[in-house]
Formats: structure tokens, C-alpha cells, sequence
């Protein structure tokens, strides 16, 4: 059973928040529930809620991102602590922010608990959102676009069996730019983290090309 607390001092409320990226229609999208209470009721918002008094951090990030979306067995990573006084017209919250990445084909959405819907929107064409989440969201995009640099980070957008070709495309809608096929190639191999299936994929009137998978994928679902 739960303690009753009693404190000399006001404590102020804990949520999590949760940005989910993903590559669709050859765009960077993001998830967004449209809020059933108030405040702020019919908007559009992260998923998200309050943090119970014995629960994880993370573990109610993906509680709430399940209850109000549907999406389970996510790899999440702690974004950063949103803590602006007036943040929420309810009371003093304090809100952990995390995001992560999935490919598209993995992500079924089935709005529930306090969201009466779940939907993708393109990054560049939100619509209005609650709280402070379009400054949440900023900072994930900005986070994301940095560990391109240096991690294998964009693997996580990827299907289990892709071409280079494919894999180039990911990486140019994220950095917003078209890169060098060639030195791109030279790149991304040297990396040492993909293989050769051993099988081709043909793609409309085009060559067969090579299909690749992650040599570790256990490694790329940490994001570093």
C-alpha cells in the first residue's frame, strides 16, 4: 500500500514526456496524441503524464507513451528535464523528457487511456500544441540531428534487410541535404557496423542492388 506524505515544503508534480521520431512518406514525423481533459483539451501533445509515487522514471515514460498510443518495446532515451514555473496551468510540473526512433512498418497506433487520438505529423508542419512540447520537441530534433555525426543513431530508422541507397535517404532527410553517393558509401562502410546479406533487391527499372543489415543490432538500439 501506497504511504500518505506530509511535507513542511510544497513538492512539485513529475511527468515524462516522449518524443517518437520516425521516416514517413520520405519525411521526418513525429507522434502526437490530441488531449481528451483539460487543460488544454482537443489539442494536439507528446504523450505523456504524471510519474506515480513508486514508479520509474522511464518506466512511466513507456507506460504512457503504451496507454495513450499503443506502442510498446520502445528504446527510449532521457532528452532532458523541462522545468519553467509556469509550465502548467494545473500546478508546479516539473516534466523528464525522452525520445526515440523506430521504423514506420514497427509502430501501430491505437489512441487510449486520456487520448482521444494518435497521430504523425511532419516535423516542419505541426499543428498547435500544449504546454511547452513545441520547445520539447525543438530540442529532440536538434539532439537527433547532432548524434548523426558520430553515432550510428539513423540505423534505428531502418527495416532489418535495406540498401545503401535507402540508407543514404534516411540520412538526407534528416541533415536536410543531399549528400555524395559516393562518399557516402566510402563513409558508412567504414563504420564496420553493416554487412552484406548476400541478397539483391531491384527497385522499379533499376539494377539489382545489394541488401545490408546491422552487424550488431543489440549496439544500435542504444542511442550513442
Amino acid at each position: 500500500m501506497t504511504a500518505s506524505h506530509c511535507y513542511a515544503y510544497p513538492h512539485p508534480a513529475v511527468t515524462t514526456d516522449v518524443v517518437v521520431f520516425t521516416i514517413r512518406e520520405e519525411r521526418l514525423q513525429l507522434l502526437l496524441i490530441r488531449r481528451r481533459n483539460p487543460p488544454y483539451r482537443g489539442r494536439w501533445a507528446l504523450p505523456g503524464g504524471f510519474v506515480g509515487i513508486d514508479e520509474d522514471l522511464e518506466e512511466c515514460a513507456k507506460r504512457e507513451l503504451a496507454e495513450e498510443t499503443g506502442i510498446g518495446d520502445l528504446f527510449l532515451e532521457q532528452l532532458y528535464t523541462f522545468g519553467r514555473p509556469d509550465r502548467d496551468p494545473r500546478e508546479r510540473v516539473i516534466s523528464v523528457a525522452y525520445f526515440g526512433l523506430a521504423p514506420c512498418s514497427r509502430l501501430r497506433l491505437k489512441a487510449a487511456s486520456d487520448a482521444s487520438a494518435a497521430a504523425w505529423f511532419p516535423l516542419d508542419r505541426l499543428p498547435e500544441l500544449a504546454f511547452d512540447h513545441h520547445e520539447i520537441i525543438q530540442l529532440a530534433h536538434r539532439r537527433l540531428v547532432a548524434k548523426l555525426h558520430y553515432s550510428t543513431i539513423a540505423f534505428q530508422f531502418m527495416e532489418p534487410e535495406f540498401t545503401l541507397s535507402e540508407l543514404q535517404a534516411v540520412y538526407e532527410i534528416l541533415r536536410g541535404e543531399p549528400l555524395d553517393r559516393r562518399n557516402f558509401r566510402k563513409w558508412v562502410l567504414s563504420l564496420d557496423q553493416i554487412e552484406e546479406t548476400g541478397e539483391l533487391r531491384r527497385n522499379g527499372n533499376h539494377r539489382p542492388a545489394r541488401t545490408y543489415r546491422v552487424r550488431h543490432p543489440q549496439r544500435v538500439a542504444i542511442i550513442r
